[in-house]
């Protein structure tokens, strides 16, 4: 009696390609996706279209905000973070002028654990099978969710994680793609013998790790955030060069804030390219706060400027030596 493969040597082919394509797939230590290959698996012809459209609907917000001062203050220094219950009660918060209104021309989906430590991000399937990828997250404190779910489902992302505070990689273990310090993220280098907590600025970690671009960007600072990001971008925006990351991942604080100090931070970040794509009230801290402000915010940005993986299709290079 023949055997099944003889009998139907096609269809034995091609559940065998099946099962061989399988196996590749998964296979962790298999060699590297071909350049081009990666290139044209994201080439997105609408990509600049979406974006113009998008850029469009924030710049109506922008002007949308202004007139919303205006009407409540007239000035920002009029205007209050969180008003207090009482007459005229102005229906705002801080919140309401700064809404995530750019639209992500990708797919936004929240990334990690539900709850405390999942982030929303812009086109994360662009870095599935992308090389030399990045990411840099800062003040974890052993929630690392976000970062072991980046790991799984990235070939070659890298993780570089920072935390003065935890002393390991949270549940992330023995990868080979992950990287712990427990140094902290500062808008100074203090990171002496005689410092108690070792503080770097991004750039000193660039140059350290020698890396010259961040994919995605992921900080909780509990409000040393304004800071920090001020000594960040402040450089760039005078140069007129993009910021060295595609997104912005970031847990703002406004405690003791002033709005008008607020606005002005806002707009450096608009400045530098910046765009929020998604908000998300941090509800667990208002539940065990309450009657205090909603103070907490999780912000998501994509980074306009420049050629960014979630802005631009990588460029390829043509037989003839021309760039596309």
């Amino acid at each position: 009696m023949p055997l099944v493969w003889q009998r139907h040597p096609r269809y034995f082919i091609s559940v065998a390609m099946v099962i061989l394509t399988t196996i590749y797939l998964l296979n962790p230590y298999q060699s590297p996706l071909r350049t081009d290959l990666y290139e044209i698996s994201i080439r997105d012809s609408e990509l600049p279209a979406r974006l113009e459209r998008a850029e469009r609907v924030y710049s109506k917000v922008v002007g949308e905000r202004k007139e919303m001062i205006q009407k409540f203050g007239p000035t920002a220094r009029d205007i209050l973070m969180f008003p207090e219950d009482k007459e005229p009660w102005p229906p705002y918060t801080v919140w309401s002028f700064f809404p995530p209104s750019f639209q992500c021309p990708h797919e936004v989906e929240r990334v990690g654990s539900l709850g405390d430590g999942g982030k929303w991000t812009c086109g994360l399937s662009r870095l599935q099978h992308q090389p030399d990828c990045l990411i840099y997250t800062f003040g974890m404190n052993y929630e690392t969710s976000f970062e072991a779910e980046v790991l799984e489902r990235t070939r070659y992302c890298e993780v570089w994680g920072y935390d003065y505070r935890s002393n390991s990689f949270g549940s992330i273990k023995r990868d080979q793609r992950a990287h712990f310090h427990p140094w902290g993220l500062a808008n100074i280098d203090a990171h002496g013998p005689n410092d108690d907590h070792k503080l770097y600025t991004l750039k000193t970690l660039l140059d350290m790790n020698k890396h010259q671009y961040i994919d995605i960007l992921k900080i909780d600072l509990e409000g040393w955030e304004f800071e920090v990001l001020s000594q960040i971008l402040q450089p760039y925006i005078a140069s007129g060069e993009p910021v060295p990351f595609g997104q912005l991942l970031i847990e703002l604080h406004a405690w003791d804030k002033k709005f008008e100090d607020f606005l002005s931070w806002w707009e450096m970040l608009e400045s530098a390219g910046l765009r929020p794509f998604m908000s998300e009230v941090n509800l667990v801290y208002q539940n065990y706060n309450k009657g205090r402000d909603t103070a907490l915010v999780e912000y998501s940005f994509v980074n306009v400027k420049g050629n960014n993986n979630f802005i631009a299709d990588p460029s390829s290079t043509i037989p003839d030596g021309s760039v596309t």
